[in-house]
C-alpha cells in the first residue's frame, strides 16, 4: 500500500502509531511495548500490543495485526485513501493538494459543503425552538409523554419546526440564495413556482446524519393530526435515503464491539432501543431497506437482528429485508415482539411498557430467521395439501439463499417437522427446484403424504373398535397428551372424550362434532381393512408417539439453546437436551 517514496510512505514514517491507536484503545506501557484491550474482539485480559519502534500492532488473542493504516482501515471500515487522510489528520501531517478539479467539480463540492453548513444551522434553529418558545413547550410536553426528557432531547438533537410557514425561511434567507434554499430540501416552492415556504411545519424534528456524523437531512413527526404523520427530507445533493442509516454515526463503535446490529424501522424506535442501553441499533427510516444501506451496514458487521413493526406492513418489510440481507451474506435473526394487552408492540412501545431488561431478554432470545419464517408459514391453512404447498413455496426462496449446505439440510428437517411433511420428498422437491432455478415447488401429492401417519391411523382405529382396552388406551393418550400438535389431534380428542365417557363409542356421534375435513378422515380410516387390535400393538404405537414427541421437544430445546440464553437457563436447557437424547436412544 505504502510504496517507497510515495505520500503514503511519508505519512507512515511521520505518524506515531501509539498516538493513533491510543485514541481508540486505552494503552499502558508494558516493557518496550504498549498494551491494552483489543478493539477487534471482546476480552477481559489485555492481549493487544503496539510496538512503537516497529510501528506495528498485534493481538495475541484474535491474531489481528498490521501497521497504522490497516488498524484505521479495520476499525473505521474505510478504504486506504480515507485511512491515510485520517492518520495524517490525527498526527498533524499535511497532505499535498489533490489534482486540480474541473470548474463543475469545484462548484458541486462547494454546493455540498454549503448544504452541510445550512443543515447545521437549521438544526440549531430547531433546537432553539423546542427550548425557548411557547410552541416548543407544547412539543416538549408531547415528547415527555413519550418518555423523552431533556437529556434525551439533547443526546439525539431533537428539535421543533414551528407552525408558521416561513420561520426557518426567514432565518436562512439572510445568508443563502433562493435556489440553494430549495435545493436543500428544507424550503419548498408552491406549485405555481412562486412563494417559498418551510417544508417542515408544526413538527418534531430528528436530525439524520451520515456515517461521519454530519447532518444531511431531517425526519419529522407531526405534532397534531397533520398528514402525513411522518415527513422526511427529499433527495438532495447531500442526502440519498437509500445510502443512510439513522443512528449509524453513533452506533459504529458499539457495532464493532458487539458484532451485530439491531435493525428497526423508525427514529423513535432507534432512540428507544439506544436509551435502553443497546447502542448498536440503526434504523432504515421506513419499511423499505435498500441494498446500499445493507452494504453500508456490512462494513461494520455481518450479523443483524431485524425488529420491524408487527403490523402487516412491518411483516412484509421484514420478509423483503431478509431476502436482501441473505443475498449479502448476513447472519439474520428476527425479533417479533409480543403484543402489549391488545396493542401490537413496536420497540418504542414495548420498552416504555415493559422496560429495557424485558427488551434485552427478548433480543437475546430472538430466533434465527428460518424459525421466524416457519412460524409465519404455520399461520397458513395447513389442513390441506394445497395449503401445505403454499407454505413450502413461501419458505423456499429464503431456504435457497442459505449459503451453507449443512444449514440448508438442517432447515429442511425443521420445515418437514414443523409442517408435518415427508422429509425425503421435501428434500427432493427443494433440490429439484434449486437445480431448475425455480422459486417454488410444483404440485406434488407425495410431498404432503397421507393425511395421517400409519401409527396415528392405527390408534384411531383402536379407539373406535377395541372395546376390551379402549378406555385404558384413552387414559394413556390423554395423560401424556401424545396427540397434541398432530394433524389428527381433533379426531383423537373427540375419540378420547367418547372413550372416557362410559358410554359406547358411536362413530357417527363422534364424527358429528368434527369439521368436514376431520370427519372425512375419520371415516376413511375406519373403512380401512385392519387386523384385530391387541394391547401389545397399542403399546407399540404409543411408544412410537412418545418417540416423536421427544424428538419434537429436542428440536424445540435445540432452538432455545441457539438463542444463546443466560448461564443458568442455558445449563438447564443442556441438561434437558441430554435427558431427551438418552430417552430417544433408549427407545431405539
Amino acid at each position: 500500500m505504502a510504496e517507497a517514496g510515495s505520500v503514503a510512505e511519508r505519512v507512515k514514517q511521520q505518524a506515531d502509531i501509539v498516538r493513533v491507536v491510543g485514541e481508540y484503545v486505552q494503552l499502558k506501557k508494558a516493557g518496550q511495548n504498549f498494551r491494552g484491550l483489543c478493539p477487534f474482539h471482546s476480552e477481559k485480559t489485555p492481549s493487544f500490543n503496539v510496538h512503537p519502534v516497529r510501528q506495528i500492532y498485534h493481538c495475541f488473542g484474535c491474531g489481528k495485526g498490521g501497521d497504522v493504516f490497516s488498524f484505521v482501515m479495520e476499525l473505521e471500515k474505510c478504504e486506504f485513501p480515507e485511512a491515510m487522510r485520517i492518520v495524517a489528520e490525527k498526527c498533524g501531517i499535511s497532505l499535498p493538494r489533490p489534482k486540480q478539479r474541473s470548474g463543475e467539480e469545484r462548484k458541486e463540492s462547494h454546493q455540498r459543503a454549503t448544504l452541510i453548513e445550512m443543515h447545521r444551522e437549521a438544526q440549531a434553529f430547531f433546537v432553539k425552538q423546542v427550548e425557548g418558545t411557547l410552541e416548543g413547550k407544547a412539543a416538549r410536553a408531547y415528547l415527555e409523554d413519550r418518555g423523552l426528557d431533556r437529556d434525551a432531547l439533547g443526546r439525539f438533537g431533537i428539535g421543533y419546526a414551528p407552525s408558521d410557514g416561513d420561520a426557518l425561511l426567514c432565518f436562512l434567507k439572510q445568508k443563502y440564495p433562493e435556489k440553494l434554499l430549495v435545493d436543500s430540501g428544507l424550503i419548498s416552492r408552491n406549485e405555481q413556482g412562486g412563494r417559498l415556504f418551510d417544508r417542515f411545519r408544526r413538527r418534531i424534528t430528528f436530525p439524520i446524519s451520515n456515517e461521519s456524523g454530519k447532518i444531511v437531512a431531517f425526519g419529522c413527526r407531526a405534532l397534531g393530526d397533520d398528514q402525513p404523520k411522518y415527513l422526511n427530507s427529499p433527495e438532495t445533493p447531500i442526502y440519498s435515503k437509500s445510502n443512510v442509516l439513522y443512528h449509524l454515526d453513533r452506533a459504529k463503535e458499539a457495532l464493532r464491539r458487539q458484532d451485530f446490529a439491531v435493525l428497526v424501522e423508525g427514529y423513535m424506535d432507534a432512540i428507544a432501543v439506544a436509551r435502553a442501553g443497546i447502542s448498536n441499533v440503526v434504523a432504515s427510516c421506513g419499511t423499505s431497506l435498500a441494498e446500499p444501506q445493507i452494504k453500508l451496514l456490512g462494513r461494520f458487521t455481518k450479523r443483524v437482528v431485524v425488529n420491524y413493526d408487527p403490523d402487516a406492513a412491518g411483516q412484509a418489510a421484514t420478509e423483503r429485508s431478509l431476502s436482501l440481507l441473505l443475498e449479502q451474506g448476513f447472519e439474520v435473526r428476527v425479533l417479533a415482539l409480543p403484543p402489549i394487552v391488545d396493542r401490537k408492540a413496536d420497540p418504542d412501545l414495548f420498552i416504555r411498557e415493559k422496560g429495557a431488561d424485558a427488551y434485552s431478554k427478548a433480543l437475546k432470545e430472538a430466533p434465527p430467521y428460518v424459525d421466524y419464517l416457519i412460524a409465519r408459514a404455520r399461520q397458513m391453512d395447513l389442513s390441506t395439501a394445497e395449503g401445505k404447498l403454499r407454505a413450502v413455496n413461501f419458505l423456499l426462496p429464503y431456504v435457497q439463499k442459505i449459503p451453507n449446505r449443512i444449514l440448508r439440510s438442517e432447515w429442511a428437517t425443521r420445515i418437514a417437522q414443523q409442517l408435518r411433511l415427508e422429509e425425503p420428498v421435501l428434500r427432493a422437491a427443494l433440490s429439484k427446484a434449486a437445480s431448475e432455478r425455480r422459486s417454488e415447488v410444483k404440485t406434488q401429492p407425495e410431498l404432503v403424504g397421507r393425511a395421517a401417519k400409519p401409527v396415528e391411523r392405527r390408534l384411531i382405529h383402536m379407539l373406535a373398535e377395541a372395546e376390551g382396552f379402549r378406555e385404558e388406551l384413552a387414559k394413556q393418550l390423554q395423560s401424556a397428551r401424545l396427540y397434541q400438535g398432530l394433524e389428527t389431534e381433533k379426531i383423537f380428542a373427540a375419540l378420547v372424550a367418547a372413550s372416557l365417557s362410559g358410554e359406547p363409542v358411536q362413530a357417527t356421534e363422534v364424527a358429528a362434532g368434527l369439521e368436514e375435513r376431520e370427519r372425512r378422515m375419520l371415516f376413511e380410516i375406519l373403512f380401512e381393512e385392519s387386523s384385530e387390535p391387541t394391547w401389545d400393538e397399542a403399546m407399540s404405537c404409543i411408544e412410537a408417539l412418545q418417540q416423536r414427541q421427544a424428538e419434537r421437544e429436542l428440536a424445540d430445546v435445540q432452538r432455545s439453546i441457539e438463542a444463546n440464553p443466560a448461564g443458568p437457563e442455558l445449563r438447564g436447557l443442556l441438561q434437558k437436551k441430554q435427558d431427551l437424547m438418552r430417552r430417544i436412544a433408549s427407545a431405539r
